[in-house]
């Protein structure tokens, strides 16, 4: 009896066999999209995981507050507690210094009653001024007990980043001031990313690139509007080849209309930050939680990498606000309700309707 042949198919489903990389600080998407956290839980959610790789975010700053700093230091803050290389661009002389501002992870309610497990096994007391010669061994912050990290922490502002996360760290740090031309601040970021290049599909290391205040007045070539141009254009055609994400601040207010619109125009994410005045009785009684407001982030533009299909957001105007006092949240904008109470943030919120009393126009 003949043997049975299998029959192929020209429209059988051709799957992809490459792994999912278990690597710190990455996410697969959907359509094998990697992302990598803005280090605010409530913005990956927003824009649907996060950051992907390969990716240019620009934020438009607000000239009346430096709100943006807030992101710029949640971003690199993340990819520090991941392990990740980071290229850090300021325009002050000493951009190495801003490193301490950054803002330290939250332990969860897990981690603190493990680490409370541990000293007390150990039986140790050791006074505060002594506790900095163990930070590496005994902070190890969003780390799960089979030794995963988790892909997006809540960090606290009022708590600066542990020193060992800048020691053991590639951080390269430039300044934007002293230099006449781009050239050297292009050369740097080209090496950096030289070293995160994508082969084959296969992701070892994932980066992160913070630029701050690109074109502010401190910087030596702020009236090359040309060569600035040309400097964003080449990073970003250098990270669709690598590995790594980049975040790029710039106030819009001083820089030329048709060029703040180009630099739109080549952002993969788009974000603005406005801050809101502390005495607005019109938005006060529009807005709910208007008190506990300091700013608001709107999402102009959402990267969509390997598909067509067009993200449509719930919304694109998001109020910022300090949960507890100390981390940064983001919440859907809610008409004030007749019974003041207030919204929820972005990641719980699961109803149209602010207010607790059903009515006939609640859905």
């Amino acid at each position: 009896m003949a043997a049975m042949k299998s029959r192929s198919s020209s429209f059988s489903r051709n799957v992809a066999t490459v792994p999912t990389p278990q690597i710190p600080g990455l996410k697969c998407g959907p359509n094998g999209t990697m992302f990598v956290s803005s280090g605010i839980p409530d913005l990956d959610k927003i824009l649907g995981g996060g950051f992907p790789l390969g990716s240019l975010v620009m934020v438009m700053e607000d000239p009346e507050a430096p709100h943006h700093m807030l992101l710029l230091r949640n971003f690199m803050s993340q990819g520090l507690v991941h392990n990740q290389p980071l290229l850090y661009a300021s325009p002050s002389k000493e951009p190495r210094a801003f490193l301490g501002t950054l803002p330290s992870p939250i332990l969860s309610k897990e981690d603190k009653h493990r680490d409370n497990d541990i000293e007390q096994e150990k039986g140790l007391r050791i006074a505060w001024q002594y506790k900095k010669y163990f930070g590496e061994q005994q902070q190890n912050f969003g780390v799960h007990m089979d030794g995963k990290l988790d892909y997006s922490n809540d960090f606290d502002l009022r708590k600066p980043l542990d020193r060992h996360f800048l020691g053991n760290q590639h951080i390269d740090c430039i300044s934007l001031q002293g230099s006449p031309d781009l050239s050297t601040f292009c050369d740097r970021c080209s090496t950096f990313l030289a070293q995160l290049a994508r082969h084959d599909d296969s992701i070892t290391c994932a980066g992160r690139i913070a630029i701050q205040s690109f074109y502010s007045p401190q910087c030596e070539y702020s009236n090359m509007e040309w060569e600035m141009l040309s400097c964003i254009r080449s990073l970003k055609s250098m990270l669709g080849s690598s590995n790594a994400v980049a975040v790029i601040t710039f106030p819009p207010s001083l820089i030329l209309p048709s060029f703040s619109k180009r630099w739109q125009h080549l952002a993969d994410i788009l974000l603005s930050i406005k801050a809101i005045p502390d005495e607005d009785k019109d938005l006060s009684n529009l807005l709910t939680g208007y008190q506990d407001m300091f700013g608001l982030l709107n999402v102009h533009k959402v990267a969509r990498f390997n598909t067509q299909v067009p993200f449509i957001l719930d919304a694109t105007t998001f109020s910022m606000k300090l949960k507890k006092r100390k981390s940064l949240i983001l919440e859907c904008l809610n008409q004030a309700p007749v019974d003041g109470s207030s919204g929820s943030s972005y990641g719980t919120s699961g109803s149209c309707s602010g207010s607790s009393k059903a009515g006939k126009l609640d859905f």
